[in-house]
């Protein structure tokens, strides 16, 4: 009865995690294409390390990299310099300081509504969680195993797991 209260846990956690990470992907996924509209403004940023980049966008991709025109770069604790054109890593970024002006109503609706498909498909959560399931089965048919082996004794019925593998050689012989 523990074994199966342990492995219900071990799945409920792998579920858990698969699912948190699907939710960030399309949290994140949401906000770069918020960026990506915002073509032609000046905005600030200030980079991980302390570093301000003030300039006006250019473009934004899918990785949250954002390409800058007529910016001014302001190193932690150094002078400002001018730069015409720079380009700043997605990962690097701490956050945006967006202008007063922008209209945020605007850029946040999305302009093409999303399109249902017409027939069910199994989507992502569905995969993982088939994957989940058949991983728990596995742990569970070589813990069996293992418990029986180890103990010497068989229970008929039980699950025997894959084999014991490929063996371990013959040695090397003793030259007769």
């Amino acid at each position: 009865m523990k074994l199966v209260r342990f492995h219900f846990l071990i799945f409920l956690f792998f579920y858990l995690f698969i699912y948190i990470i699907f939710i960030n992907i399309i949290y994140i996924q949401n906000w770069t294409r918020f960026l990506m509209k915002l073509n032609n403004e000046t905005v600030s940023i200030e980079l991980k390390n302390g570093t301000i980049v003030h300039g006006t966008i250019t473009g934004v991709d899918i990785s949250m990299n954002t390409h800058l025109k007529t910016v001014k770069l302001t190193v932690k604790g150094k002078n400002p310099v001018t730069l015409d054109h720079l380009s700043v890593r997605g990962n690097n970024i701490r956050y945006y300081i967006l202008p007063d002006s922008l209209n945020l109503e605007t850029l946040l609706v999305e302009e093409t509504p999303r399109v249902k498909p017409k027939k069910p498909t199994a989507g992502i959560l569905h995969y993982l969680t088939v994957a989940a399931i058949v991983f728990i089965h596995r742990l569970y048919v070589q813990l069996d195993y293992y418990l029986v082996f180890n103990a010497f004794i068989l229970i008929p019925g039980k699950p025997l797991g894959r084999g014991r593998g490929r063996g371990r050689g013959r040695g090397r012989g003793r030259g007769h």
